[in-house]
């Protein structure tokens, strides 16, 4: 008998160590399903710069959820779109961002109230200011600089372009290669673009989003232009020449206006502080060299 329950307890611990390897191995093989906070929060500084970024993030994740209700659909799918033509700097997300406005935003309130208890109204309207407007000062300088690197690399890439197009490879292979050898947010851009072709996208609706994402007449021009040689018929080779021609040609005026628009600001700062701080200094050095006797002017 005791054989028998032996033999019974080692069979059922048989079954149960292979029933959990089997089970172990389906969670091996299974993807962890996370919780949203927990997964967006272990995402949140893998693609960091700074740690402070990062510890930001962090202290903000549980909050987004809460900034984000508050905003709005609206509000939040424009922000979406002002990150994506941000070109998603540092890692950037709208669950991120989120985050960043509840930090921001606690430290710049929670300070103005110190600073109005204080007395210290200033300190406290540049602290509203601060939890307000700083997360979309950086999003800002990042739409800027990457449409100033974007418009500033087009016209090259396009003449290389349609070299690579004119030896006779085809427009999408042309493009897949010439991208491989450029870095920046334009390569970067147009990558996008080939996935988007590569899972099935039409080109006009791939074209369409290039364009939605970056915020710059240049890229508009681009695609507007190999849409109307598409429509027309017209040789690829031919239109991107053109369409780099007259990117140059936009560069070049654009450049004239800045520099118009720079004179009378150079004019206005000499008018308003050199000049008057130029003849203080001449007054002052015309006193002080003649060896006048203020105290006797003064009737001391």
């Amino acid at each position: 008998m005791g054989t028998v329950t032996t033999g019974l307890l080692l069979a059922l611990a048989l079954a149960l160590s292979v029933a959990g390897i089997c089970y172990g191995l389906a969670l091996y093989r299974r993807e962890a399903r996370l919780p949203p906070d927990i997964a967006v929060a272990l995402e949140v500084g893998s693609t960091r710069i700074t740690v402070v970024g990062s510890a930001v993030d962090r202290a903000g994740m549980r909050y987004a959820p809460l900034v984000l209700r508050l905003m709005g659909e609206k509000r939040v799918a424009k922000v979406r779109r002002r990150i994506d033509q941000a070109g998603n700097p540092g890692g950037l997300t709208v669950d991120r961002y989120a985050a960043r406005r509840a930090v921001y935003g606690f430290l710049g309130f929670g300070g103005a109230l110190v600073m109005l208890l204080r007395s210290q109204y200033l300190l406290a309207l540049l602290l509203v200011a601060f939890g307000l407007f700083w997360n979309e000062v950086g999003i800002w300088a990042a739409i800027r600089q990457r449409k100033d690197t974007i418009e500033r690399t087009l016209p090259d890439f396009l003449d290389v372009l349609a070299v690579v197009v004119s030896a006779g490879l085809g427009f999408r292979q042309a493009l897949d290669r010439v991208a491989d050898k450029y870095e920046g947010p334009w390569a970067d851009e147009l990558r996008i673009t080939l996935r988007q072709l590569d899972m099935g996208v039409s080109r006009r609706e791939a074209f369409e989003e290039l364009r939605r994402r970056n915020d710059s007449e240049q890229v508009a021009q681009f695609v507007t232009a190999l849409q109307q040689g598409e429509e027309l018929g017209s040789p690829i080779v031919d239109t991107l020449i053109q369409i780099a021609d007259d990117m140059r040609r936009t560069d070049a005026q654009n450049a004239r206006r800045r520099a118009a628009r720079a004179v009378p600001k150079a004019t206005m700062v000499v008018t308003t502080f050199m000049v008057p701080a130029t003849m203080i200094l001449l007054v002052a050095g015309f006193f002080l060299g003649s060896g006048t006797d203020f105290g006797s002017l003064m009737g001391d």
